[in-house]
């Protein structure tokens, strides 16, 4: 057992929120003796401080061994946070054991903790036994004068009168226990008591139907952990605001302070399962606050940001909230909060900081502190962008506002996202001039990698306000910086193309082309710059169709590409198909290589790695539409998701040639590959046969190629182009 105490702990370290871990300690806690038990459990709730599990497990065991002062203690600390029924009623079992034998000083402490306990968990669904229990207290009551029984009568019906309003688990036990009441008090009154009380009763009971499926979704088990997105998580977050969303409607049309005080009930008991979500914290609190309890939210926000305390977000809405209620110095104090410590301060605190001195004590006050903040090491070109245009906009101050430009320029000119705000600042100024030297300033010192978008806006600001020679100068001036860079390989091999009149005669949403034109030259555009890398990438790989050039060609492909299986893969049987016959375009696309002439097919298969050629070479024949091939084969020749494979011995070299080989292997290989051929069904088309035959005899003589080869061939060509004779003609 040690062991496992040792291992739960070294995990719990580990991983602050293991659940398993945490539920291993709370098990082996409960048969430890309270002084071993004891730091377990503060461990355990100083993580999970909403766990009623815990807590109830934690002040039992106190229970257990009569340390009433502890266990008092422990309630102290946990009851208000944690409304979970099973703790109150621990709760309350505690209370009316100490009270037990202190006579009516005992009963009425018994009674008023009943009241308090009802007070805040009266309105659980599972509070029905609660209430049976307060109801048998008060009758057992004893009554010294016909004054106390009245008393302790009226206690008794208002009592059930609360209980059956609330829609509960005993819901209907209830109900038949007043009419029981009722009746032996009192067969007349208790008549009209009924009728009043009937249709409460039915819409209670109508309403605890419907409570009853969207608290049916919730896992009262749950421990608060921090949001990691899993799909248990999101559904019990959704489910919680299914429940929230049905008591905010007030179904059972009960009193605005009866239904607000369910609403309260409902996030209290949501925040110990949603304890770590700032969504709940921040609905919680602005609940109350459109609800005009200002307070309320004041206080939930500051109980959020002790669970939460790194949270930017709550301290930004907290801020909001006592800003808007008039509260600015409480305000301040958590803005500075958000900048005083250097370790967590941001740009981002600093500028809201900035404005919300601006909008609460004045320009000087914010220029106080920009000055301060300018110095601080979390301070980045963001803050001098805010402060300047806050400076342009609000105080409508241009001078101070290009100071506030110009000294930040001193710090973050390698900054291109500086360079294009302070560009904007100066054109909303009409200085055209300037802007152009701004340009050339920063494109002097700026790596020619970060200087992208400052060409293109440099090109975008030419081509809206300056003249056509500057406008082509500035395009063919960024085509060479990016030339040099590697980012515009294809514009760099073009002087000009239509794509740039297409840049320079847009604007906004209208363009001077359809959008198929604009498809088309973009797709052109990426053809030409990619198919210009697969080529650089080709020669300096070599010509081969060998394992080296496969190799170069796809060394870039991503290491975690999933593979298929190919031990399930079926093997092809060229019967099952019902196009064109292999073998008569065989002959036709060897008669044509024959010729002397480059057949265009082996030249696309060159670039492919042989995994990838002996794919396409072993594809049926196309029936149906036709792809368009040349689209196709240019985006196969971009894709890098194919890993290079081994060459085989059966695919063809570089120059069509057979691989040397031993003599036997090569005898069995066409045997195999002519006995396929044979078993193919023969063609209706007298032509198709006597290719068919001719192939099936004649063996390499001057340049003619054997049947292994136009197997290959004639699938290649039947599966590239769809049509032999569209290869064939170009080769006569």
């Amino acid at each position: 057992m040690g062991d496992e105490l040792k291992k739960s702990k070294d995990a719990s370290s580990t991983d602050l929120y293991n659940i398993e871990a945490a539920d291993l300690l709370a098990n082996q806690a409960q048969i430890l003796p309270i002084s071993d038990s004891a730091p377990i459990y503060e461990k355990l709730l100083s993580t999970f401080p909403t766990s009623a599990k815990y807590w109830k497990q934690y002040v039992e065991a106190y229970m257990a061994v009569n340390n009433d002062a502890a266990v008092k203690q422990i309630f102290s600390r946990c009851l208000l946070n944690c409304l979970h029924i099973n703790l109150w009623r621990s709760y309350i079992r505690f209370i009316r054991k100490i009270n037990e034998m202190k006579g009516s000083e005992g009963i009425e402490g018994t009674k008023k903790a009943f009241d308090f306990m009802l007070s805040y968990v009266g309105s659980d669904i599972a509070s029905g036994q609660v209430w049976l229990e307060y109801i048998a207290f008060l009758k057992s009551m004893p009554a010294m004068s016909a004054q106390d029984e009245s008393q302790r009568m009226t206690a008794v019906r208002k009592t059930y009168q609360k209980a059956i309003l609330i829609p509960t688990h005993n819901l209907d036990q209830l109900w038949r226990e007043y009419e029981i009441f009722e009746n032996s008090v009192s067969r007349t009154l208790a008549k009209g008591l009924l009728s009043d009380y009937q249709p409460k009763f039915n819409s209670a009971k109508a309403v605890y139907r419907e409570r009853k499926k969207f608290i049916d979704e919730i896992d009262w088990t749950m421990l608060a952990v921090p949001p990691t997105g899993s799909s248990k998580e999101e559904g019990q977050c959704m489910a919680w605001k299914r429940l929230l969303a049905f008591e905010k409607g007030n179904p059972q049309r009960i009193d605005a302070t009866t239904a607000n005080r369910r609403v309260n009930f409902t996030y209290e008991q949501c925040l110990m399962y949603l304890y770590h979500y700032p969504d709940v914290w921040y609905d919680y609190a602005m609940w109350h606050a459109k609800n005009g309890s200002v307070d309320s939210a004041i206080k939930i926000f500051q109980r959020a940001l002790k669970a939460l305390p790194e949270s930017e977000l709550l301290k930004y809405a907290y801020a909001e909230l006592e800003e808007s209620r008039g509260a600015i110095q409480p305000a301040k104090k958590i803005y500075e909060s958000l900048v005083s410590d250097e370790t967590t301060a941001n740009s981002l605190g600093h500028i809201q900081f900035i404005r919300f001195l601006r909008r609460t004590e004045g320009v000087e006050s914010a220029r106080k502190y920009f000055l301060e903040a300018r110095n601080s090491q979390s301070c980045t070109y963001h803050v001098f962008i805010a402060y300047a245009m806050m400076a342009f906009c609000i105080d409508k101050d241009p001078k101070v506002a290009q100071s506030v430009f110009e000294a930040g320029m001193k710090r973050f000119m390698h900054e291109p996202g500086y360079i294009l705000e302070y560009v904007d600042f100066l054109c909303r100024l009409n200085d055209d001039r300037n802007v152009r030297a701004l340009f050339e300033r920063a494109l002097s010192s700026l790596p020619p990698e970060e200087s992208l978008e400052v060409w293109k806006r440099f090109a975008q600001f030419e081509q809206t306000y300056g003249d056509l020679s500057s406008m082509l100068k500035v395009e063919q001036r960024r085509k060479e910086a990016m030339a040099r860079t590697g980012e515009d390989s294809a514009s760099s091999g073009l002087e000009s193309n239509l794509y740039d009149v297409v840049s320079r005669y847009s604007y906004m949403d209208l363009w001077p082309c359809s959008s198929k034109d604009l498809d088309h030259l973009s797709r052109q555009e990426w053809l030409a710059k990619n198919s210009s890398k697969k080529i650089e990438n080709v020669q300096s790989g070599g010509t081969g169709l060998g394992v080296s050039t496969s190799q170069n060609l796809f060394a870039s492909s991503s290491s975690n590409l999933v593979l298929p299986d190919v031990s399930r893969m079926v093997v092809y049987n060229p019967r099952q198909a019902k196009g064109q016959d292999f073998s008569a375009i065989s002959s036709q696309n060897v008669s044509t290589s024959g010729n002397g002439s480059t057949n265009p097919i082996d030249d696309i298969l060159k670039l492919l790695s042989p995994s990838l050629a002996a794919f396409i070479t072993n594809l049926p024949p196309v029936e149906g539409p036709l792809p368009d091939v040349d689209l196709v084969l240019s985006i196969l020749l971009q894709s890098n998701s194919v890993p290079a494979g081994k060459p085989t011995s059966s695919n063809p070299n570089q120059n069509g040639a057979r691989n040397p080989g031993k003599r036997k292997d090569f005898e069995r290989q066409e045997e195999e590959e002519t006995s396929a051929v044979q078993s193919r069904p023969l063609p209706r088309d007298v032509f198709r046969l006597r290719q068919i035959q001719r192939t099936r005899g004649g063996i390499g003589i001057g340049g003619v190629v054997s049947s292994s080869q136009t197997g290959s061939t004639a699938s290649g060509g039947s599966v590239v182009s769809g049509d032999q004779s569209g290869y064939s003609g170009s080769s006569n």
